[in-house]
C-alpha cells in the first residue's frame, strides 16, 4: 500500500511522507540514506509505548542509525536502550521516505518495524535520555497516546497482522 500525507515538523517546516509497505528493505538499505528504524513492540498481547521528554508525547520505541550499525544491530539497541525489552522475534512493516519541501535535504527513510519483546527488567531509564516512560497499552487504544492519520493507521494495521506471523515463528 503506497500512502502520501504531508506533516508539518516542530520548527514548522513541512514534509512529505510517502509511505510504502515492504517485506524487505533490500532496496533501500544500500541507499544509505536509513535514518531511523522503530518498531510497533508488543510484549504478550500489549503494545510498548515510550513518552519522549523534548517532544512531550507518546509514540513507539526505537531512533537514529549510527555509523556501522545494521539496520537489526540499530533495532535491537534502541529497543533495549528506551524500553529495556530483548527482541524474541521481528519483521518489516514497511517505510516513509520524508522529503523536506524546502529541498535543504536529500530525502531520506524512516523505517518500520513488528517486534515481539520480553522485558529485561523493570524500564529504569533510557541512556539517550529520549524516552523517561514506558507504558503497555492495548493496541486498539494506541490513538488515546498518539495520532499519525492514515499513514499511522496503516502501520498499526499491518503491525497488528504481522505480529500472528511472528508469534508463529516463536513457537516453531
Amino acid at each position: 500500500m503506497n500512502l502520501i500525507e504531508r506533516y508539518k515538523g516542530h520548527a514548522g517546516v513541512e514534509y512529505i511522507f510517502e509511505y510504502l509497505d515492504t517485506d524487505s528493505f533490500n532496496e533501500i538499505e544500500t541507499t544509505g540514506r536509513c535514518k531511523q528504524t522503530y518498531a510497533v513492540c508488543f510484549c504478550d498481547n500489549q503494545m510498548v509505548i515510550g513518552y519522549g521528554g523534548a517532544k512531550n508525547s507518546w509514540g513507539l520505541i526505537g531512533g537514529t542509525i549510527e555509523k556501522g550499525e545494521t539496520l537489526e544491530q540499530t533495532l535491537r539497541r534502541e529497543i533495549q536502550e528506551e524500553s529495556n525489552m530483548e527482541i524474541l522475534s521481528f519483521m518489516p512493516i514497511g517505510y516513509q521516505k520524508v522529503i523536506d519541501t524546502r529541498g535543504l535535504q536529500e530525502p531520506f527513510y524512516q523505517l518500520r518495524y513488528v517486534a515481539i519483546v520480553k522485558p529485561f527488567g523493570p524500564f529504569i531509564y533510557d541512556p539517550a535520555d529520549a524516552i523517561t516512560e514506558i507504558k503497555l497499552i492495548d493496541p486498539k487504544n494506541y490513538k488515546k497516546y498518539f495520532d499519525w492519520g492514515n499513514i499511522g493507521e496503516r502501520i498499526m494495521e499491518r503491525a497488528l497482522e504481522l505480529k500472528i506471523k511472528l508469534r508463529i515463528t516463536i513457537i516453531s
